[in-house]
């Protein structure tokens, strides 16, 4: 009887520790964001690389395949992709997430511009989706809608 109230205590232990991890995951924050550069590639299209402020309390995982449309009052802006970035394990820190960018019907050079130069977020939204995986390879796909920008504006 004594060795099965053991075994159940380390095993409820294991799974406190594996949950309070978990607990963990939701804490980790976009903190801010920024542009580090943009380069017109066509009259439509840049290229860039987004500065991401992340504050990752738990493992490290890699973030990919991030597509996502930039809207004004709900109409798109921006259809953008991006490549990949590695998160490191309990750390902040900015890191660099190249990608590219096409302008939306009705949306000049000089509208994204004034974006990027961070002088007019009025009415900003973003729709974003992203894979994360982890090292040993598990992942999942993260869908958001809607998120205002100035959510992660310093």
């Amino acid at each position: 009887m004594k060795i099965k109230r053991l075994i159940s205590a380390v095993i409820i232990a294991v799974l406190l520790t594996g949950c309070s991890g978990l607990r963990k995951v939701q804490d980790i924050s976009l903190t801010s964001w920024g542009v580090k550069y943009l380069v017109p590639t066509s009259a439509r299209s840049v290229d860039a690389v987004l500065l991401l402020g992340i504050d990752n309390p738990t493992f490290a995982f890699t973030v990919s395949d991030v597509e996502g449309t930039l809207k004004r009052n709900g109409i798109p802006v921006v259809y953008f992709k991006a490549g990949e970035v590695e998160v490191k394990a309990r750390t902040s820190t900015v890191y660099e997430l190249p990608g590219s960018a096409m302008l939306a019907d009705k949306t000049s050079i000089l509208d994204l511009l004034s974006i990027a130069a961070r002088s007019n977020y009025d009415g900003l939204t973003v729709d974003v989706a992203l894979k994360v995986k982890l090292k040993s390879g598990l992942g999942t796909t993260l869908n958001y809608k809607d998120i205002d920008v100035t959510r992660f504006t310093q």
